[in-house]
């Protein structure tokens, strides 16, 4: 399938609420990802700067930009001289991903707890609120993107640089893994384990928080794995 065989109707609405400008790569990167989640464009589809670029109504260097952001986190494969490609992680690397996101998450949740401020705690329950309301309107691509955003954005109080850009080439793909593999959005209801992250690391419980991330990737690795399996 590709870029053309995009359901406009389903991308374009979105677009309006920035009438009257050009859509910039912040604009086009959540609905190309939830195309992407949605399996508008399906995994191991081959799509085509044009295509998208017609299809969004921008030029072929914004979507050169989205693209190169989603290479950058594994979502997508670009390769000389040949169309971008979805990429398809299989149960090993659906493994070897959530246990380098384990060893890194403990760290993040960590510094999260001490450190993050009354702010960045409504921040986090505002984007669960979100993810819920996407997940209750049956909108899947944007409830796995919101999910995976969540541990993006606790990386992001956590204030250490190094560890919220690899998280970043992590959280993304473990994203797309779940769009592949979990049936339906409302399986895959994660906003209540992210909630209780949140009370954890507003009462500076680290070792509640640790444990409680570490029970939610288990969680999802037991269902990703056993989806591979089947």
């Amino acid at each position: 399938m590709t870029a053309h065989a995009l359901q406009r109707d389903s991308i374009l609405p979105a677009l309006r609420l920035v009438a009257g400008r050009k859509p910039s790569v912040d604009d086009i990167y959540p609905r190309l990802f939830d195309a992407i989640l949605e399996q508008r464009i399906a995994p191991s589809s081959r799509f085509t700067e044009e295509g998208l670029g017609e299809t969004f109504g921008v030029s072929r260097s914004v979507i050169r930009r989205v693209l190169a952001k989603l290479s950058h986190q594994q979502v997508i494969i670009l390769r000389p001289n040949q169309r971008a490609q979805v990429a398809a992680p299989n149960a090993q690397q659906t493994r070897q991903i959530l246990e380098a996101r384990r060893m890194t998450e403990i760290t993040v949740v960590q510094l999260a707890c001490a450190q993050a401020t009354s702010a960045q705690i409504h921040q986090l329950r505002e984007l669960i609120a979100r993810e819920r309301d996407c997940i209750e309107r049956d909108q899947r691509g944007p409830a796995i993107r919101l999910s995976g955003e969540f541990h993006l954005q606790l990386a992001a109080m956590a204030g250490n640089a190094p560890l919220a850009q690899f998280l970043n080439s992590l959280v993304p793909l473990t994203s797309l893994i779940i769009a592949q593999y979990e049936a339906k959005a409302c399986t895959y209801c994660a906003w209540q384990e992210h909630a209780a992250i949140v009370e954890a690391v507003e009462r500076r419980d680290s070792t509640t928080a640790v444990n409680l991330m570490m029970q939610h990737l288990d969680h999802l690795e037991s269902k990703l794995v056993k989806h591979h399996c089947t």
